[in-house]
C-alpha cells in the first residue's frame, strides 16, 4: 500500500525552519555592530542552553507551526481545526483587516508572531552571567523582532498593497519622497514639523529672559492675576530635551497653569550646547544652572527663599545643587517639588541595561574629555525603548503607505533633540546609573563640597509616574528614604510625559496618594486612595502652603540689575541639535 504525502509538507517544514533560522540570526546579530546599544554596554557573555530544554522547546515549536499551518490548509471548511497565534496585548501592528482577510497575509502574521514566541523562549533558556545581561538580551530580543516584523516590508505587508492599488501607485512614489526628505533630515518625521514654531503656537506663555550666561536663560513669565506668592517658583526641567514639554500650547501647558494658579515663574532653558560647550561637566550644570537660577529669583522678588520644581534630570540636578547648598550652610529654598526624578538609581529601567563599566571607560576615556552626546544618540536611545511606537510605526506609516504624520506637539517636542557636553554625561552615567552614588551621604563632592540628600530638609512634593519606563516609580519612591524634609508621594497614571502633563482643565486619567511613606512601594501603593484628574491640583493647594502670603504682582520682569534681555522663550530653546 502506497504512502500518502501532504504536497504542502514541504512548505511547512520551511516556514518551521524559518523560526529556527530566525533564531539563529538573532544570536549572530548580537554580535553585530547593529546590536550596539548609543550608550554602549559589553558584550552579553552566554553558554549553551540545557539540551533537554531545548529539545522540549523546539518540538512544542515544530508541533505548533504544525497546528498553524493545517488550520490554514483548512481555512473556510465545516469543522475546520482552530489554532489562532494572538499578539501581545497593546500591539497594534496587525490590527487593520487585511491581515486577517487574507490567507496568505495571515499564515505570514502568525507564522512572525510564533517564530518571535520561540526567540523569545530561546531566550529565556540561555545561561547568561546575571539578571542585568538577561534583562539585557530581552531587550536586544525585542530590537531585532520589532526590526524584522512583516509590516515593516512591501512584500509582506498587505496594507502595502492595499495602498498602492488605491492609489494607482501614488502612495509608493510618496513613499520615496517622504523617505529622501527623512535622509535629508537625518531622522524619522513622526509629526508634521511644519505645524508647529518655537515662540509661534509652541511656549506661548508670555514672560522674558531676564539673565543668561554660557548654559542657561532664565525666563521670568507675566503674571496672569492681581495678587501672586511672595515667594516666586523656580522651574528646572531637564537638559537632555527643550524646556517647552513644559509649555506645550496654552491648554496643556504646565508653566501657565502655574502663573495662572498665582505664582511668580522663574524656568531654566538650557542651552543646547554645541562645541564651545564640549568642556562642560556636572559642576557647571549645577554652578550655572539652578543655583543661578535660584540666586537671581531670590534678587529679582526681593526674598530669602524661593520654590524649586525639578522635572526628571532637572530634579536631578536640582536636589544636587540644594545639597551643595545645603553643605554651605545656604537654605534658599522654601519647598521642593520633583517630578519622575531618580536619585536613588537601583533600578533604572532599560536606559540602565547598558550602563557598565566598559561603556562608561569607553566614554570617560572619550568624550569625558571633550566633546558632545549629540542630540541624534540620545533621541535614538530613547526611541529604542518604545521602537514600535517610535520608530516601526512611521517606517510602514511613512515610506511604506505614503502617509504624512499628523501635526502632534508632543512628538513635535519629542523630535526636537539636544546635545549634552560630553564630560557632563559621562559623570552623569558613571556616577548615578553605574555607582548610584549620590544616594550614599558625602559619597561624591560636588562644586568644592560632599553632598549629602539628607541636608535638604525642606517639605518636598515627589511625583512618579505608574508606568514610567524612564524613571520607574518604585525608584522613584526610594527618595521619600533620602531627602531629610517632609515628604508627600504621590503616583500620577500613565507614562514618563503623559503623567506629569496632565492638564487640570481636562480632568483625565487619576492619581494615588497615601501619607504614610515609611511603607515600602507596593505595601504604599496597596494602601493608597485613588483620586480621579490630575495631579496638578493636589500639588497647587500643597504649594500654597509655602507662599509666605501674597503681594502685588510686579508688572516688569526683571529689576535694575537684572533687565529683560529678549521676550520668552528666547534664544536658547530655538538652537537645534
Amino acid at each position: 500500500m502506497s504512502k500518502t504525502t501532504d504536497p504542502f509538507a514541504p512548505a511547512m517544514q520551511q516556514f518551521a525552519q524559518a523560526g529556527q533560522a530566525m533564531a539563529q540570526q538573532f544570536f549572530s546579530f548580537l554580535g553585530s555592530p547593529a546590536a550596539q546599544h548609543p550608550l554602549g554596554g559589553s558584550p552579553i557573555q552566554m553558554g549553551a542552553p540545557d539540551p533537554e530544554k531545548l529539545s522540549a522547546l523546539q518540538q512544542n515549536f515544530i508541533q505548533q507551526q504544525s497546528q498553524l499551518w493545517n488550520a490554514m490548509l483548512a481555512r473556510g471548511k465545516e469543522g475546520a481545526p482552530v489554532f489562532e497565534v494572538q499578539a501581545e496585548p497593546g500591539d497594534r501592528r496587525f490590527s487593520s483587516p487585511e491581515w486577517q482577510q487574507s490567507p496568505l497575509f495571515d499564515y505570514i502574521r502568525q507564522s512572525y508572531l510564533l517564530n518571535s514566541r520561540f526567540v523569545r523562549e530561546l531566550v529565556e533558556l540561555a545561561p547568561v552571567e546575571d539578571e542585568k545581561a538577561h534583562n539585557r538580551l530581552r531587550f536586544l530580543a525585542r530590537q531585532y523582532l520589532d526590526a524584522v516584523a512583516p509590516s515593516n516590508f512591501a512584500a509582506t505587508n498587505p496594507e502595502f498593497v492595499k495602498q498602492a492599488v488605491e492609489t494607482k501607485g501614488q502612495s509608493i512614489t510618496q513613499g520615496i519622497n517622504n523617505l529622501l526628505q527623512d535622509f535629508e533630515k537625518g531622522r524619522i518625521s513622526m509629526t508634521d514639523d511644519s505645524a508647529f514654531e518655537v515662540g509661534r503656537n509652541l511656549a506661548t506663555t508670555q514672560g522674558a529672559v531676564v539673565f543668561e550666561n554660557e548654559l542657561i536663560q532664565l525666563i521670568q513669565y507675566s503674571p496672569l492675576t492681581d495678587k501672586v506668592a511672595k515667594r516666586p517658583l523656580v522651574i528646572v526641567p531637564p537638559c537632555i530635551n527643550k524646556f517647552y514639554i513644559l509649555d506645550l500650547q496654552a491648554e496643556n501647558s504646565f508653566v501657565r497653569y502655574a502663573v495662572e494658579q498665582g505664582n511668580t515663574v522663574f524656568l531654566v532653558s538650557w542651552r543646547n550646547a554645541k562645541a564651545e560647550q564640549g568642556h562642560l561637566g556636572w559642576n557647571d550644570y549645577l554652578e550655572h544652572g539652578p543655583i543661578a537660577a535660584l540666586s537671581v529669583a531670590r534678587e529679582i522678588c526681593k526674598v530669602d527663599q524661593v520654590n524649586a520644581l525639578g522635572f526628571c534630570v532637572g530634579g536631578t540636578i536640582l536636589s544636587s545643587s540644594l545639597a551643595v547648598l545645603a553643605a554651605h550652610g545656604e537654605d534658599w529654598v522654601s519647598s521642593l517639588t520633583l517630578l519622575t526624578t531618580l536619585l536613588d538609581f537601583s533600578d533604572t529601567g532599560e536606559i540602565g541595561l547598558f550602563i557598565d563599566e566598559q561603556s562608561c571607560a569607553t566614554r570617560d576615556a572619550t568624550i569625558g574629555k571633550g566633546g558632545l552626546l549629540t542630540g541624534r544618540d540620545l533621541a535614538g536611545t530613547f526611541s529604542a525603548l518604545r521602537a514600535n511606537d517610535l520608530i516601526w510605526n512611521y517606517v510602514s506609516g511613512n515610506y511604506l503607505k505614503g502617509q504624512k504624520p499628523q501635526a502632534f506637539d508632543l512628538l513635535y517636542w519629542n523630535s526636537d533633540s539636544t546635545n549634552l557636553p560630553g564630560p557632563f554625561a559621562a559623570w552623569y552615567m558613571r556616577n548615578l546609573y553605574l555607582n548610584n552614588s549620590l544616594r550614599i551621604p558625602g559619597k561624591l563632592e560636588m562644586c568644592g563640597a560632599k553632598v549629602d540628600l539628607g541636608r535638604v530638609k525642606m517639605p518636598n512634593y515627589l511625583l512618579a509616574a505608574r508606568e514610567d519606563h524612564i524613571v520607574p516609580w518604585q525608584t522613584a519612591y526610594q527618595s521619600t528614604r533620602l531627602l531629610g524634609g517632609e515628604t508627600r508621594f504621590v503616583l500620577g497614571a500613565s507614562g514618563h510625559i503623559a503623567g506629569v502633563v496632565n492638564p487640570a482643565a481636562k480632568n483625565k486619567r487619576s492619581f494615588w496618594i497615601n501619607d504614610e511613606t515609611k511603607l515600602d512601594a507596593e505595601a504604599w501603593l496597596s494602601a493608597a486612595e485613588e483620586k480621579k484628574g490630575s495631579w496638578w491640583t493636589d500639588w497647587s493647594a500643597w504649594l500654597k502652603q509655602y507662599a509666605d502670603g501674597e503681594c502685588a504682582a510686579r508688572k516688569k520682569a526683571g529689576n535694575a540689575k537684572y533687565k529683560e534681555i529678549e521676550p520668552a522663550p528666547g534664544r536658547y530653546v530655538k538652537e537645534k541639535a
